[in-house]
């Protein structure tokens, strides 16, 4: 059976969430829902997949 290899893609400028999302700081790690930053949560999800890391 061959693996998957998860591959998380994230980018841009951060215009459409200024001030919050900025260049410097974009979305992905800004904490949008509770607590926790976009790319937390997604690497929370795929955390449980065998050999995700």
């Amino acid at each position: 059976m061959a693996s998957i290899t998860p591959v998380i893609l994230c980018g841009g400028s951060g215009t459409r969430l200024w001030p919050l999302s900025r260049k410097s700081f974009p979305k992905q790690f800004v904490p949008l829902i509770g607590d926790k930053s976009l790319l937390q949560l997604t690497l929370e999800r795929v955390g449980g997949w065998a050999g995700a890391w």
